[in-house]
C-alpha cells in the first residue's frame, strides 16, 4: 500500500506539471488533472490539500526532476549543468512547470524564493569547487555569483521561452557563458573549458 501511495502521488504530479505547464495555475482544473491522472478527487485530496497545495510542490520539485551531469566539481560540471537544464527545459514537463510557477507565483498569491535559493545552492557548490581549484579570478565572490547567476538564468531562460518557446535556449546559455567567463576566469582556465550547447539531456530524476 506504501508503494501503491506513492506511485499515486508522483502520478498527480506528473498530470499537475502537464496542466501548469500548459496553461498556468489559473487556467489549471483540478478536474483536469484527476483525468490525465487517472485517479478519483478522494485520492488526489488524499496527497494534496487544494490546488494551491498541488502547485507549491510542484515548484519545489524542479530541482528534483532532473539529474545533474557527472564530473568533477568546478567550473566545466557548473557549465555542463546550466547547458543541461536548457535542453531539459525543452522537454521536461515538471521541470518547466515547476520554473513556470516559480516564475508567476507572485500573480497565483503567494512569495517564496526557497527554488532558487535551491538553485544558488548548486551554483554555490560548483563554484566553491571552482575557487579551490583555482578557477576563478582573484575578487570573485562565490555566493554573490551564485544568486547573480539564478538571476542571470532565469532572465535568459524566460526570455527564450517568450520568443521562440525555448527552441535557442541552449545557445542563448552558451552566449551567456561566453561573455561571463570573461569577468569570471583567468584566461587560461577559460580556454580549456568548453561550451557546448549541445550537451547531452539525462533521464530525469
Amino acid at each position: 500500500m506504501q508503494q501503491r501511495a506513492v506511485e499515486t502521488r508522483q502520478l498527480i504530479l506528473e498530470a499537475a506539471a502537464e496542466v501548469f505547464d500548459e496553461g498556468g495555475y489559473k487556467a489549471a482544473r483540478i478536474t483536469e488533472i484527476m483525468q490525465r491522472a487517472g485517479i478519483t478527487q478522494g485520492a488526489l485530496y488524499f496527497h494534496f490539500s487544494s490546488k494551491l497545495d498541488l502547485a507549491r510542490t510542484v515548484m519545489h520539485a524542479q530541482r528534483d526532476a532532473v539529474v545533474l551531469p557527472p564530473g568533477p566539481d568546478g567550473l566545466q560540471r557548473l557549465i555542463d549543468t546550466t547547458l543541461l537544464l536548457a535542453r531539459e527545459l525543452q522537454t521536461n514537463k515538471l521541470l518547466r512547470a515547476g520554473v513556470r510557477l516559480a516564475v508567476e507565483q507572485e500573480e497565483i498569491g503567494f512569495r517564496d524564493d526557497e527554488p532558487y535559493r535551491q538553485w544558488a545552492e548548486v551554483f554555490r557548490g560548483q563554484l566553491a569547487a571552482a575557487e579551490s581549484r583555482g578557477q576563478l579570478r582573484n575578487g570573485v565572490e562565490v555566493e554573490r555569483l551564485a544568486v547573480l547567476l539564478v538571476g542571470c538564468y532565469t532572465g535568459v531562460q524566460h526570455f527564450s521561452k517568450l520568443s521562440c518557446r525555448r527552441e535557442d535556449l541552449p545557445d542563448r546559455i552558451a552566449d551567456l557563458w561566453q561573455y561571463m567567463l570573461l569577468g569570471i576566469a583567468p584566461p587560461q582556465v577559460a580556454a580549456e573549458l568548453v561550451v557546448n550547447p549541445e550537451t547531452p539531456l539525462l533521464a530525469a530524476g
